[in-house]
This record gives structure tokens, sequence and C-alpha cells, in this order.
């Protein structure tokens, strides 16, 4: 009896051990095959490569809730409804967007210390969109949280403005999405989980990324065909880096699930650093200590944000 009861939660330890690396792989991952596919195989297609990455979410979303069961099938319920996860889904497209076309110009590393600063565009959205306020010292831990980030760009030889704009724009996309569904999705009538959620936005940003794939990147089939034809591999990376980007999806609701919030937040951060360490030994990328300052900065002002927002709460 004992025994068995003993090794429960080692087992339940090892479930969620084993979720957490699953997360970090797919979010690393999908992350450094972004930067691999749209930096070093001349794949130069950022607006295309997220039109994959909601095509493989919209198909195994699908097969996940309705063959798989994962969670139960949620319905969208009224124009209403639709209109407001269509707008979600459209801020959505504009995030996944800017930062990998960030990808393009800027080490993943420094991608990374921009993103770490989510926090703050949040903050700032919330206060605009929904008057909503933090104690003083809450906002006081974000001054190191946008000072790293100004640091680390000083401090960055593979600075490049146009990136630069572009994952800013990003990073502050993905807070206003986190915002905007809180609005939006507030009553309890219309929320959804993330996956459900997941489930109706990808097709939706597939349908709006198509026309602007058609008209921004008019060469994608006949390069990525010839591309395929130079790289055996290159079918199989696109595959797996669309796969990969919806396992991220997935394993954060899981994650989420079995753990807590506050949890992966902080197992966000972590992971954030983990993947400038991996991305600066693939890709060789020069840092300066400078940058490195800077983005230590940053990541000890988002944890200390955290830990502020918690207790002030």
């Amino acid at each position: 009896m004992s025994s068995s009861s003993s090794s429960s939660p080692k087992k339940q330890t090892l479930f969620i051990s084993s979720l957490i690396i699953l997360w970090y792989t797919s979010n690393i991952g999908v992350l450094l095959l972004n930067k691999f596919l749209l930096s070093n195989y001349g794949f130069k297609f950022p607006i295309f490569l997220t039109m994959c990455h909601m095509s493989a979410c919209a198909i195994l979303s699908y097969v996940s809730i309705v063959f798989l069961k994962l969670v139960p099938l949620q319905y969208i319920k009224s124009r209403s409804q639709f209109m407001k996860v269509a707008t979600l889904s459209i801020v959505f497209c504009a995030s996944v967007v800017g930062g990998n076309v960030s990808l393009r110009y800027l080490p993943v590393s420094f991608n990374q210390a921009v993103g770490a600063t989510t926090p703050f565009f949040t903050a700032v959205f919330a206060y605009l969109m929904t008057f909503k306020r933090e104690a003083w010292v809450t906002y006081g831990a974000l001054v190191p949280v946008v000072t790293g980030v100004v640091i680390a760009s000083g401090g960055e030889p593979g600075f490049h403005w146009f990136g630069f704009i572009m994952c800013i724009s990003a990073t502050a996309a993905r807070a206003f999405k986190s915002v905007l569904q809180g609005i939006l999705l507030s009553s309890e009538g219309e929320k959804l989980n993330s996956m459900n959620l997941m489930l109706y936005m990808s097709p939706i940003a597939v349908l709006a990324l198509l026309p602007v794939t058609i008209v921004m990147e008019p060469d994608v089939m006949s390069v990525t065909l010839s591309l395929g034809r130079q790289h055996k591999y290159m079918w199989l990376l696109l595959l797996l880096n669309s796969v990969m980007a919806y396992s991220a999806n997935l394993l954060n609701f899981l994650v989420t699930k079995h753990t807590s919030a506050l949890t992966l937040q902080v197992l966000g951060n972590a992971k954030g650093a983990v993947a400038v360490v991996i991305s600066i030994l693939l890709f060789r990328n020069p840092v300066t200590v400078m940058g490195i300052g800077g983005y230590s900065i940053t990541v000890l002002g988002v944890v200390a944000y955290g830990e502020t927002k918690r207790r002030f709460r």
C-alpha cells in the first residue's frame, strides 16, 4: 500500500518533468528552426512560414480535440463571439509574422531579449484598455525590463533597425492579444480554453495570410520548390517546423494545466535564457559583455515584476 502510494507522486513528478522538457524542446526548437530556415537556408518567406504554422495548428487542433478528445469541443455560439475570435486571430497573426520577419535580420539571442519585454507592453495595454492599475512597486520593476533592452541594443553587434522594429511590434502585438483576449472573451458563455481558441483562430489566420502571401511573396512556391530540389531535407524541415509550432501551443496548455500560470511564467523566463545560450552555440553570432548584461537586467526585471505583481495583487 505504502509503496504504491509513494510511487504515485514519483510518476506525477516524472510526467510533469517530461512535459516541461518537451515544452522547452518544442518552443526552443521552433525558434531555432525558424532562424535556420529564414537566415541560413535561403528560405526568405516569413509570411508563408507563418501560414504553414497556422495550417498545421488548424489540422492538428482538429485531430487533438475531435478525434483524440484531449479537451471537450467548445462551440462558437454567436456571430459576436466569432468576430471576437477573428479579431484575436488577426492580432495573433501579426505577432507571429513580426517575430518571424525579425528573425531574418536579428540573432535569436537579441530577439529573445526584446521578447522578454512582453510584461511591459502587457501592463501598458492593461492600463490603457481596462484602466487596471498595479502597485507603484510593480510598475517600478518594469524600469529594468526596458533599460536592459536599451543596453542590450547598444551592445548588439548584429543590430538591425528594421528587424528591431518588427521584433518590438511582434512583442507588443503578443501582449495586446493577451489583454484583448481577457476583454473579449471575459463572459462565462464566451470563454474558450487555449486549445479550442487555437482550433478556431488557425483557419481564420490561414485565410487572412493567403492573400498577403500571394501579394508580398509571389515567388514563394517556385523558390520553395527549387530549394526542395537542392536540399533533400527542405520539406522535412518545413513539416517538422510546422508540427513543432503546434506542439509548443499544445504543451503550453498542458504545462499550465498540470502546474500553474505562475510556474509557467518562471519556466518561461528560464526558457528564454536557455534559448539564448543554445542559439549562440549553434549560430555562433558574436555577443558582447554589454549585450549579455543588458539581457540579464531585463530578465531580472521580468522576475521582479512577476513577484511584485503576485505580492501586491
